[in-house]
């Protein structure tokens, strides 16, 4: 590694290596299903449609008749990022319009008075960020890089659940978790020994596998009353991919390197209640905890010596994120207008895990709360949900002191930070 030292990596104005998975409530995305999404995701004591694979597998014990449904939802970000670095460097950025997909589809059938089998394919992350490459101009040596990031993950989960009694059941999946990541933005700059040279793009793919388990049990005491519980082990998604910066091949470095990170998904426990005070209206609340306090430091592996040199002198191999577990608190209300019609209301906070000294403009975290409204129509076995959500995220202020003193320049980006998301989204379901 000669002509490459400690000080040359340690020039680049941001760093080459992100933090994570960033999403709402860490690593994950807030909800599936259209009508437990309606509801604010207070759905785990309700546990009664299709969906019920991602939010408790006990709810499956109380099916009577094969079930089939699918949902589609799109996730619409906006985001704002705006910093003043003395002497002339002032940044107002947002990013363009794009759509990120999820799905949730699943099947269930009772074999016997007391068992249901079933298996759900699903979405439970999905997001990203995409960035007018032309307002970061003016840190990125006059040209217009990519940036752009996006994550997916796709479950597999199949369900098993067990009618202990009329009044209680309990369920389990096991989750085969498929995790993709991309990622593409401006790599910095830095002295080769012949002056400032600009490394141009920075491009990551990765892909990975993990597996888990979600545990569910579902009471139902009364008619007027059900209460669940989910607990979902932890779940470590090993990625294996690339990373590559041309310009570095073109001054005589290895362009290219495979790498390794692992990235786990921390224990999930959630508890909740659902009432039906008078025909026709249905209360729901849940409290759900996920331990993201488990997330200190996430660790890469280049396979490229060269690479791996690099990374570990520039300290740009492991990224420190001192997460902190987090409660969510969530409500939603329905009321039957027909025999065919439903209207569904909700809300959920949701507190970002992530401190202000991890902020970077590519997956940022906030404090989110969430306003949602839906309806549904159901006939003969049939049912339609449509809905939308509307998520608010707290603006955050990043200081450059805050990154001093929290030893996180270079791995964060000081600035204000601004996001909201749209979340339209559609159910079909039938029961045969």
């Amino acid at each position: 590694m000669s002509r490459v030292t400690k000080k040359t990596f340690c020039s680049l104005f941001l760093f080459l290596f992100i933090p994570g998975l960033c999403l709402a409530n860490g690593l994950n995305l807030n909800g599936l299903g259209t009508k437990a999404v309606s509801l604010g995701g207070a759905f785990i004591g309700l546990a009664d449609d299709f969906s019920l694979v991602y939010w408790n597998p006990a709810g499956a014990g109380f099916l009577r008749q094969p079930l089939f449904g699918s949902y589609l939802t799109d996730l619409i970000p906006t985001a704002r990022y705006q910093v003043t670095i003395p002497p002339d460097i002032s940044i107002e950025a947002k990013t363009k319009l794009s759509h990120y997909l999820g799905f949730l589809a699943a099947y269930y059938r009772p074999v016997s008075d007391r068992l249901t089998a079933g298996i759900g394919v699903y979405t439970p992350a999905g997001l990203g960020a995409n960035w007018q490459g032309k307002d970061f101009q003016q840190m990125t040596a006059g040209v217009a890089y990519d940036w752009t990031s996006k994550i997916g993950m796709i479950s597999i989960s199949p369900l098993i659940s067990w009618r202990v009694s009329d009044r209680f059941s309990v369920g389990a999946t096991i989750n085969l978790n498929y995790g993709m990541f991309g990622l593409k933005r401006w790599a910095g700059e830095a002295d080769m020994g012949e002056g400032p040279m600009d490394l141009g793009q920075y491009d990551e793919t990765l892909h990975g596998w993990g597996a888990g388990l979600t545990l569910g049990a579902l009471a139902r005491p009364a008619e007027w009353l059900s209460a669940g519980l989910t607990v979902k082990t932890p779940s470590t998604v090993k990625f294996k991919g690339s990373a590559e910066m041309v310009f570095l091949g073109y001054a005589g470095y290895p362009g290219k390197s495979d790498l390794r990170r692992n990235i786990r998904w921390p224990w999930f426990i959630g508890a909740g209640a659902a009432l039906r005070p008078v025909e026709g209206l249905i209360l729901t609340a849940d409290v759900q905890w996920t331990g993201w306090s488990s997330l200190k430091e996430l660790k890469t592996s280049y396979l490229d010596p060269f690479w791996a040199q690099m990374m570990a002198m520039s300290g740009h191999d492991r990224l420190r994120l001192d997460w902190k577990s987090r409660f969510q608190v969530r409500f939603g209300v329905e009321y039957r207008l027909t025999p065919e019609f439903s209207v569904r209301a909700g809300y959920y906070s949701d507190p970002a895990p992530a401190p202000d000294y991890t902020m970077n403009v590519l997956l940022p975290n906030f404090d989110f709360n969430s306003f949602t409204l839906g309806g549904g129509y159901d006939w003969k076995g049939l049912s339609i949900s449509w809905g939308i959500e509307f998520l608010t995220g707290k603006k955050r202020d990043v200081t450059f002191e805050e990154l001093v003193l929290n030893g996180t320049v270079g791995q964060a980006m000081p600035g204000i930070y601004r996001m909201h998301l749209v979340v339209p989204s559609v159910s079909v379901s039938h029961r045969f």
